[in-house]
């Protein structure tokens, strides 16, 4: 065998054996459920264990780069998570009606805005619908 000929067919074996997975794959009926219908939503679960803390009034969880809060009966806000000062993740103070910084003191309200710096822009606010069992974030 000349070595043109070894190089074509190792290049159609490798390709074969790289593809095949992917189209098994592909066939897959639970791939349907990984599909979100919109890529531009976040779909949170509130029956799932990654969500308990959004059982009781006060309790926040993180998704991705957005904190989700719940602030009263079937209330959710959610921001983002990042502070727009320093980067660091804010929480949320049920208490005080706010989203604090812990690194360096900033304060934002539920809506995003600042109320005390040193940030000096308003953290992205997100649009919650409650759907069923479920919040849908934009």
């Amino acid at each position: 065998m000349e070595r043109i000929e070894f190089i074509k067919k190792f290049a159609v074996g490798g390709s074969i054996l790289l593809t095949t997975p992917m189209l098994f794959n592909s066939c897959s009926d639970d791939d349907e459920d990984l599909v979100p219908t919109n890529p531009d939503e976040v779909v949170i679960n509130l029956n799932a264990a990654s969500s308990a803390d959004l059982s009781t009034v006060g309790g926040f969880i993180y998704s991705g780069n957005i904190i989700v809060f719940r602030t009263g009966d079937n209330a959710y806000l959610a921001l983002s998570k990042v502070c727009t000062h320093s980067q660091c993740t804010v929480t949320y103070n049920h208490a005080a009606e706010n989203v604090p910084c812990p690194c360096h003191g900033s304060r934002f309200s539920t809506t995003g805005a600042v109320l005390n710096g040193p940030a000096a822009s308003a953290l992205k606010k997100y649009n919650v619908k409650l759907e069923g069992n479920s919040l849908i974030i934009t």
